[in-house]
């Protein structure tokens, strides 16, 4: 169940969660299946073995450690909007597609996205962004 202290963190933002401020981040961190898509390409294109096992690793503490929220039947409906907003803003809805399909998860269960690149979600209707300091001082 999606509480009022829950938000999901973009992909940027959990590849970057050790690192983050903890009081910059939602009392309860989720992510999308889309999210989960996102990292499970990592082991499979990654050409050293050492490195695979590393991304491999961080897939599998992900699934551990955080509620996934699917891209379901709501979300779908939600990326409509997504994609008409993005288009309104003079943006291309498949320039950033697993950007856009993030957004629409968020929206469709009414929780904040938190992310270290607010930008990649300017022109968005109905999602609330919570901008996170980076790490490294920039994006």
């Amino acid at each position: 169940m999606v509480t009022a202290t829950a938000g999901v963190l973009d992909t940027n933002a959990l590849i970057l969660v050790a690192r983050l401020h903890q009081d910059d981040l939602p009392a309860e961190p989720l992510i999308t299946a889309v999210t989960l898509a996102e990292l499970s390409v990592g082991p499979l294109v990654a050409t050293d073995d050492r490195e695979r096992a590393a991304r491999q690793q961080r897939l599998q503490a992900v699934e551990a450690s955080f509620e996934t929220l699917p891209f379901d039947a709501a979300a779908a409906r939600a990326f409509g909007g997504v994609a008409a907003s993005l288009k309104r803003a003079g943006r291309k809805p498949t320039a950033r597609a697993f950007d856009a399909l993030i957004a629409a998860t968020a929206i469709a269960h009414d929780v904040s996205l938190y992310t270290c690149n607010p930008k990649d979600f300017d022109g968005i209707d109905a999602l609330t962004v919570v901008a996170i300091p980076h790490p490294d001082g920039g994006p």
